[in-house]
């Protein structure tokens, strides 16, 4: 009997942990793949460089990239359509709307001129988006 009851005062409790690497690691690729979607410049574009940065408030973004091509979000337009994609995103705002500009820095300054000027028949602030690094 005295022999029992020792082993058992010294046994200590143990927490498993065996399941504990598996929540990680399924949280980990989680996050990853969350992360990827999460993105909105899914169009891939060389942009102009700057060395300030202006934070706006993205509505819309219009993407025209190097074969000057226009995309509301991903939705691949004209410039004639622009207006008529544009209206139905800006109408559902209180605040005044911004309209962010991606465009490559091949693209004629015309054609992002054209998108500011449809912004603004429409009331919308206009925002071009610039990378800012590799500037010194």
């Amino acid at each position: 009997m005295r022999h029992r009851s020792r082993r058992l005062r010294n046994h200590e409790p143990e927490v498993s942990t065996e399941a504990l690497n598996d929540i990680l690691f399924i949280l980990v690729m989680f996050f990853l793949i969350v992360s990827t979607l999460a993105n909105p410049n899914v169009i891939k574009l060389s942009q102009p460089k700057s060395k300030s940065d202006t934070k706006a408030k993205q509505n819309v973004v219009v993407s025209i990239d190097a074969n000057k091509q226009l995309y509301v979000g991903t939705t691949k337009v004209t410039i004639d359509q622009l207006k008529q994609a544009l209206t139905p995103v800006l109408a559902r705002e209180t605040e005044q709307p911004s309209v962010v500009i991606n465009a490559d820095k091949s693209v004629p300054i015309d054609d992002v001129v054209a998108v500011m000027r449809i912004a603004k028949e429409l009331g919308a602030r206009t925002v071009l988006s610039v990378d800012n690094k590799g500037v010194n």
